[in-house]
């Protein structure tokens, strides 16, 4: 039975859709530059894509194979959009403006040059070990939501994490609310990464139908 009446913070959860909307930062990266010329743009925008196919891989070591130095050379090819942003920093007691170029790929055209590379290596065809599945979608409860800040701890440590696409609120109850995480890791390297935040993995393979993973706020 749910309760007729829901706690104060439950009335957060209609933000949230768009609170992980930002979780697209995974297929985003800045790069400083020096002007908006067109040559800057172009090594601008490889450098950015090398560094995408890095944070989403988790392998340094994969932009020196041959079909993803292809894909970088062509990074003009992946970008879904750009832009310039001006920071200002202090240098020496003085305020200087910086200018970067942040651009954004396009998600399933990256996760291909990842997987292919993690396939059959052409020049042996030998095949390499099955990597890690590179996403998922998974269902979580966190209990131990005593108030609007604890929920506001939850949600903005999910928004910070960069292995996360998406979050949708399935449903509240209590002091709990189950979360579907769409995510660009595997669960067990997802929960690791919840575990550096307010969250603790109370059980990581639950026997309750339909949910992946139970976990439990940390006290403040």
């Amino acid at each position: 039975m749910y309760p007729s009446r829901l706690p104060r913070w439950t009335f957060l959860l209609f933000a949230v859709a768009c609170t992980l909307a930002r979780a697209g930062a995974l297929y985003t990266a800045q790069v400083p530059v020096n002007s908006q010329a067109d040559e800057e743009r172009g090594s601008a925008l490889r450098n950015a894509l090398a560094q995408v196919i890095v944070k989403v891989s988790g392998d340094a070591a994969i932009v020196a194979k041959p079909d993803v130095a292809k894909a970088i050379a062509s990074a003009d090819k992946y970008v879904q959009q750009y832009q310039y942003s001006q920071e200002v920093v202090t240098e020496n007691g003085q305020p200087q403006v910086h200018l970067n170029l942040v651009a954004q790929f396009d998600r399933d055209a990256v996760d291909r040059v990842i997987a292919d590379a993690s396939g059959v290596t052409r020049q042996t065809g030998a095949e390499t070990p099955p990597a890690e599945a590179q996403s998922g979608t998974y269902r979580v409860w966190v209990s131990g939501i005593e108030s609007a800040e604890d929920y506001a701890r939850l949600i903005g440590s999910l928004r910070h994490n960069e292995l996360l696409r998406g979050l949708q609120v399935e449903q509240a109850r209590g002091d709990g609310v189950q979360l579907r995480l769409d995510a660009a890791s595997s669960l067990p390297r997802l929960l690791e990464s919840l575990a550096s935040g307010p969250v603790h993995v109370l059980n990581a393979k639950p026997p309750v139908e339909g949910i992946d993973a139970l976990l439990g706020m940390q006290p403040n």
